[in-house]
């Protein structure tokens, strides 16, 4: 029986995609449930998981846009072996991949189930997927080869000696040195596009402005290092700092409506929940997954929610959905080494706040020169709708329950 594999709905705000990677060959047997292909939105990018088991037929090649619904594979569930699985015989009548090759025969082509990326390599080397292929064992899943593979290849004797892989003469180098004018042209992701996009409208169609403050983190720090074994203990997750920033957020908004509000033309809609935004660095991009009605949730809920989008941002399992209706953002550059930064408000919201490293600085205290914590906070902000001192009250609000937690800790 043949099953039509369909690109899946991923969200509302979805419509189609780029169908970025396959992770079977035409013709190779995949399990149900294991990773088919890769669909890249202009949200997220994630692993489309094969629906039944058998054998694929590739109906549509990598790197094509596809819309939701569409037919991109089959999968002939008949001709699957008995003992299946990735790695296992393919279908009777064709060669098994561990049988030698003869010196007339060439594996089958498999640049359609490489990623853009190894093609790119490829195409710069000037060299045949078949041949690397036939040279090296491919590590990749599913038996797709990867850049170390191609790059393995290219460092050994074989890349001299494959007639069929010899480098063009005009190929431009991967790596360029500062002696060369060599360039490597390479196209932006779908998501590196929607987010380019999305920071020039907000450029464009805004007036923004950055107002800074610094935070005596010796309060939280003493209250973490106090209590976070318990909690640990308690709730199975870390007591860490974003969790008293997004309480701290949450309690401001409600005291500065305009900062969770938004331009809508001529009109400003106010919003009446809090969906904070939290900036999450992936290999792919800044991914800002939402935490839906914050308000509502504890520290370790909030704790537990920031690990979970951690983790599946790195399996790429956050859906589109997840990234939207966000009514404030929270980005924390600190953990790359940021001391000072000016982040950019994700439209239509009105206002960012950017979190920076805790640096020990001489500081006075009652009079007197002390050692303590400090972390600069930045609040960029909607100046069309926000005035200067509604910003600076905002962010001292957060600063003030920082310094002081126990009353964000007591619920006042």
């Amino acid at each position: 029986m043949k099953h039509q594999v369909e690109v899946p709905a991923v969200g509302e705000s979805v419509a189609g995609g780029i169908l970025a990677t396959w992770f079977k060959h035409d013709g190779e047997v995949v399990k149900a449930g294991e990773d088919l292909f890769e669909l890249e939105t202009d949200k997220a990018t994630l692993p489309v998981p094969a629906p039944v088991g058998g054998v694929v037929t590739i109906k549509i090649q990598a790197d094509q846009e596809v819309e939701i619904g569409a037919v991109v594979a089959e999968i002939d569930t008949d001709a699957a072996p008995a003992h299946e699985g990735p790695g296992d015989a393919p279908p009777s009548g064709e060669r098994p991949a561990s049988a030698p090759n003869t010196e007339h025969e060439r594996p089958a082509p498999v640049v359609e189930a490489t990623s853009p990326a190894v093609r790119r390599i490829l195409a710069d080397h000037g060299l045949d997927a078949a041949t690397v292929a036939a040279a090296v064992q491919p590590s990749g899943k599913g038996g797709r080869l990867t850049k170390h593979d191609v790059q393995r290849y290219v460092d050994s004797a074989a890349a001299t000696s494959a007639p069929a892989a010899k480098p063009q003469p005009t190929a431009a180098p991967v790596v360029s040195d500062e002696s060369s004018n060599a360039q490597v042209r390479k196209p932006m992701s779908n998501l590196r596009k929607r987010i380019a996009a999305n920071l020039v409208a907000s450029k464009q169609g805004s007036a923004h402005l950055t107002t800074f403050n610094e935070v005596d983190m010796s309060q939280v720090m003493a209250v973490r290092s106090r209590h976070k074994e318990a909690f640990e203990r308690r709730h199975d997750v870390r007591l860490g700092f974003m969790s008293f920033f997004v309480r701290a957020s949450v309690n401001a908004l409600r005291a500065f409506p305009n900062v969770n509000a938004y331009v809508d033309d001529t009109d400003v809609i106010y919003n009446q929940f809090y969906n904070v935004g939290i900036a999450i660095s992936t290999d792919a991009g800044l991914i800002v997954p939402v935490l839906r009605n914050a308000d509502a949730l504890s520290f370790a809920d909030i704790e537990a929610a920031i690990v979970d989008f951690a983790t599946r941002a790195k399996a790429k399992r956050i859906l589109p959905d997840e990234f939207t209706g966000g009514t404030f953002t929270i980005t924390n550059g600190g953990v790359f080494g940021s001391m000072l930064s000016t982040p950019i408000p994700s439209p239509p919201q009105t206002a960012v706040m950017g979190m920076h490293s805790i640096k020990k600085r001489a500081v006075v205290v009652d009079d007197q020169i002390g050692i303590r914590p400090i972390m600069y906070l930045a609040l960029t902000y909607d100046h069309r709708i926000i005035d200067g001192r509604e910003a600076i009250r905002f962010l001292g609000a957060i600063k003030d329950q920082i310094e002081d937690p126990s009353g964000m800790l007591l619920g006042l």
